[in-house]
């Protein structure tokens, strides 16, 4: 029995965490296992337990007719402390340095043992507010961006800097540059729908153009923001195109030695 036990609680967690915020109903769950919804609702109680203790978040259960439960990510802030540490640890080195004052973090970005611990954190940040779907644009922001979505369990859509056939027809809207240029920004007309609440992620920002132009398609649709988040920003300009919004680094100054990247709280 104990064993079985063990077996279902390993099952129960695992269809949780593959499917966040998104509702699993305790009666099926008790049907699948062949044991009452007392049994179940005392092994989701556990599994609450053991997931907050890791930081990771908690289950919701709904009391009302439907009798669902859903993992609500929720990182706690020694998680998210330690893995934005562990982050600005490797970007402060002069290995990471590029021309024109950038930094390298591609590869960090692009591996999913960084990837989805920053969506999940991110998706943490913004789970109150309630999105409907998470908004990027190609390329460097896709990674962190499908995680957030997975976490908040809504879908992802990409904006293009060029139209692609594949997309089908497509909204464009044209924004200015940091340099003075006009760039025109694309997304298909299937991705949004009108009144979605919408929450942008995207990886840097420095002066904030392309943040502005994904406001600006958000506005195409008629969509609500629901927030606005960066992997990282750039402390200069201090006047960005955007007001309002959320960056987990800070990249104060980089030079051939010394990189500064710090961490917001």
């Amino acid at each position: 029995m104990k064993g079985q036990r063990t077996e279902r609680l390993i099952q129960t967690a695992a269809r949780f965490l593959s499917a966040p915020s998104r509702q699993l109903s305790l009666t099926q769950l008790a049907e699948n296992f062949s044991v009452s919804k007392t049994v179940i609702s005392d092994d989701v109680s556990i599994i609450d337990k053991a997931l907050v203790h890791e930081g990771l978040g908690g289950i919701h259960v709904d009391r009302g007719r439907t009798g669902g439960a859903f993992f609500t990510p929720s990182v706690s802030d020694e998680y998210r402390e330690r893995l934005l540490q562990d982050i600005v640890s490797q970007l402060s080195t002069h290995e990471r340095v590029l021309p024109g004052g950038l930094i390298y973090y591609s590869d960090i970005l692009f591996n999913p043992a960084y990837a989805m611990p920053l969506g999940l954190t991110m998706a943490s940040m913004f789970r109150d507010a309630k999105p409907d779907i998470v908004l990027t644009t190609e390329v460097k922001g896709i990674p962190i961006a499908i995680f957030t979505a997975h976490a908040l369990g809504v879908p992802l859509a990409v904006c293009r800097f060029r139209n692609r056939p594949s997309d089908g027809s497509a909204v464009s809207v044209h924004y200015p540059t940091k340099n003075g240029d006009v760039r025109a920004m694309y997304l298909g007309t299937k991705k949004l729908t009108r009144g979605n609440r919408v929450l942008i992620i995207d990886d840097f920002m420095r002066g904030g153009s392309t943040a502005s132009g994904m406001l600006l398609v958000a506005k195409e649709f008629m969509a609500e923001i629901a927030g606005i988040c960066f992997f990282m920003t750039s402390s200069e300009p201090e006047v960005k195109a955007i007001s309002s919004y959320k960056s987990l680094l800070t990249l104060y100054g980089v030079n051939q030695e010394n990189p500064k990247v710090e961490v917001s709280l």
